[in-house]
C-alpha cells in the first residue's frame, strides 16, 4: 500500500505500479491531484471519477480519502464509505490506515478485502474515539487500539 510521499514519486514511474501484483494507493485530495496531474479542486468536485481514472491509470486499488471515501478498482467497481469523522484528519491517521491494511494483507486477506475492511475498521475506530474523546482531539496512535473489538463485528458497511 502506498501513501504519503511515495505517491508524489509515482507518476513518472506508473509502470512500477502496473507491474506490482496488486498495488493499493491511499491518496488524499492533494496526492490524488499529483497522481493525475490535475488540480485539487477537480478531485474535490468529482472524487469518484478521479479515483476511477487513477485506478485505471495505475492498475491499482485506490482509496480516495475524504468525508466520503471511495474505494475503486481498475475495472470500475466502486464502494463508498461515509463513516469515520473529522478526527481522522490528523497527522499519522493515514499511516495507521496503511498499517491496518498491511496487517490484514499479512494475515492472508486478498488485497480488495484488506482495503475494504481496513477502510471500515479505520473509520469505525475514529467514530468510536469520537464518542469517547470528542469529534476531534484524539491521536493517530489511539486508533489502532479500537481495532480488535471492531474485528468481532460481522460485516463492514458500504454503499
Amino acid at each position: 500500500a502506498l501513501d504519503a510521499a511515495m505517491l508524489y514519486a509515482l507518476p513518472p514511474h506508473e509502470h512500477v505500479a502496473r507491474d506490482a501484483p496488486t498495488p493499493i494507493l491511499l491518496p488524499h485530495d492533494r496526492e490524488m491531484a499529483a497522481l493525475l496531474g490535475c488540480g485539487e479542486d477537480e478531485v474535490n468536485r468529482d472524487p469518484l471519477r478521479c479515483g476511477t481514472d487513477c485506478a485505471r491509470r495505475y492498475g491499482a486499488l485506490v482509496l480516495v480519502k475524504g468525508a466520503q471515501s471511495h474505494i475503486v478498482t481498475p475495472d470500475g467497481q466502486a464502494w463508498k464509505y461515509q463513516g469515520g469523522g473529522p478526527g481522522l484528519g490528523i497527522s499519522g491517521s493515514g499511516d495507521t490506515l496503511a498499517g491496518v491494511i498491511g496487517g490484514l494483507l499479512a494475515r492472508g486477506a486478498e488485497p480488495l478485502t484488506a482495503l475494504l475492511w481496513g477502510v471500515w475498521l479505520h473509520g469505525e475506530a475514529g467514530a468510536s474515539l469520537a464518542r469517547k474523546v470528542g469529534a476531534v482531539g484524539f491521536l493517530a496512535r489511539e486508533i489502532s487500539a479500537e481495532i480488535p473489538a471492531l474485528l468481532e463485528q460481522t460485516q463492514p458497511s458500504f454503499e
